[in-house]
């Protein structure tokens, strides 16, 4: 293999590496191994519940792995069970990943590639919270939540509109805040987050099964979480609001009045016994992606962050160092990352288009321009498929790729201080689609690189 197919392979790998770790979390992949019929026992987990003592299965939920995960329990019920227990679902999903099945309906609850809530989002969420009322004791409601499921399930709480919530979550998502950030505030303007499902729920048994696209698996911050109680407090939100100025945007003052208000108000507890199951995280993509590496022949390091990152352009800086390192000494020749850094965004007069990965991916192509990146490649993706408002889940770079930029004289600081990767790396035909993978377990980084090239 010459140096130039050598350098093509790196870019092929550090792909199918990437690959395998978002194949690892698939939805239906990840439902399938959680939940299953045991001939009279239906299996969730580590439970068995006797098939004969359930009254109604209901299925809600919202998030990009919800059509898959429905169309999982509905093959693992089957006809048969599905109609002796009167099968009934709603799930919120992206508009591009809306089919059709039997039994369960998947809503489109925003257009592909437009990661908030909408007016058909807070309908959806409306259907969803009248069948989980409609329940009885002997009834079981299976609620399926994955990434996305925060801007997919809007439910305003009295007296807040949509409108003001979508401006409190665009100022602090462009002011920089973390999903943590982000979601302290959601719960306390929702009626379905922040334990808000499961206080409405008149099942007797509650059973979330999440594909986590939060560090760490807090559940109480996956989608909000609409079945977990929420620790947050009105005044933690009015915290963060105040911590990114949110008083002098153009934020509705009711906001504010509504949040003062919540603090003396008492609040119930769920009527349904409720049970939360993580089936699938970051750390299972990114050990997957390092199962395929070592099958490649590479030596990998892996490291799934435990909490939110920082911002992406220092995340993209340190891994074009490593790249550097790990092709100059010996030690590994592979790091597997996932995690899910942060972007603040410049004023949409000069904003471009791009995502997170695309943005680190660029801010690491800047700290290799002068290098060449000779002997390497490096990506980030998002497992969900989509990376900011674009159709790309990242993008990636290697010398070849570098080498094209200079010769279309694109400069990376300007797009990079533009929000506006996009369009650097699309001309030079290095984003990575995928279309919506039906899946969300944060961002997986790939680094290749041949030692001592």
């Amino acid at each position: 293999m010459d140096a130039n197919e050598s350098l093509d392979q790196l870019r092929r790998d550090a792909l199918q590496i990437w690959q395998a770790g978002v194949d690892a979390v698939r939805s239906e992949r990840l439902l399938c191994q959680a939940f299953r019929v045991d001939g009279p026992t239906l299996v969730i987990g580590g439970q068995r519940l006797p098939l004969e003592r359930i009254g109604r299965i209901a299925v809600v939920g919202a998030g990009k792995a919800g059509a898959g995960m429905a169309a999982a329990v509905e093959d693992v019920l089957g006809e048969r069970l599905m109609k002796e227990k009167r099968l009934a679902g709603w799930v919120n999903v992206p508009e591009d990943c809306v089919r059709r099945l039997s039994r369960i309906r998947l809503h489109a609850a925003r257009p592909a590639g437009v990661n908030e809530p909408t007016a058909e989002g807070a309908a959806g969420s409306r259907e969803i919270l009248k069948l989980v009322e409609s329940l009885d004791a002997d009834d079981l409601c299976l609620c399926l939540i994955s990434g996305g499921g925060s801007a997919l399930m809007p439910a305003p709480a009295d007296q807040i509109t949509l409108a003001d919530k979508l401006a409190v979550t665009r100022h602090l998502s462009a002011a920089g805040a973390n999903i943590e950030q982000l979601n302290t505030v959601r719960k306390q303007l929702s009626r379905i987050k922040g334990g808000g499902l499961a206080r409405a729920c008149r099942a007797g048994r509650l059973v979330a099964m999440i594909i986590s696209d939060v560090l760490g698996d807090p559940l109480e911050v996956i989608a909000s979480g609409p079945t977990v109680d929420d620790s947050s407090t009105p005044r933690a939100a009015l915290e963060v609001l105040d911590q990114f100025h949110a008083r002098e945007a153009v934020i509705s003052p009711l906001v504010f009045d509504y949040l003062k208000r919540k603090q003396d108000a008492a609040r119930a507890g769920p009527s349904s016994s409720v049970t939360n199951l993580i089936i699938g995280n970051n750390g299972v993509a990114v050990d997957a992606a390092g199962r395929e590496a070592e099958r490649l022949g590479y030596s990998p390091a892996m490291t799934s962050a435990a909490k939110s990152e920082g911002p992406a352009e220092r995340i993209g800086m340190h891994l074009a160092e490593m790249a550097r390192k790990m092709r100059d000494r010996s030690g590994p020749d592979c790091l597997i990352s996932g995690g899910e850094p942060v972007v603040k965004l410049v004023d949409e007069a000069r904003r471009g288009l791009g995502g997170r990965n695309q943005q680190l991916v660029l801010a690491a192509f800047e700290r290799l321009a002068a290098d060449g990146a000779a002997g390497m490649a490096l990506l980030s993706g998002g497992t969900d498929g989509e990376d900011g408002p674009t159709d790309a889940a990242g993008a990636v770079l290697d010398a070849p790729i570098l080498a094209m930029a200079r010769q279309k004289n694109l400069d990376p600081a300007d797009y990079l201080a533009r929000n506006d990767a996009y369009h650097f790396f699309q001309p030079l035909d290095a984003l990575i689609k995928t279309g919506p993978t039906h899946t969300n377990g944060c961002d997986v980084r790939v680094v290749v690189v041949l030692p001592q090239y």
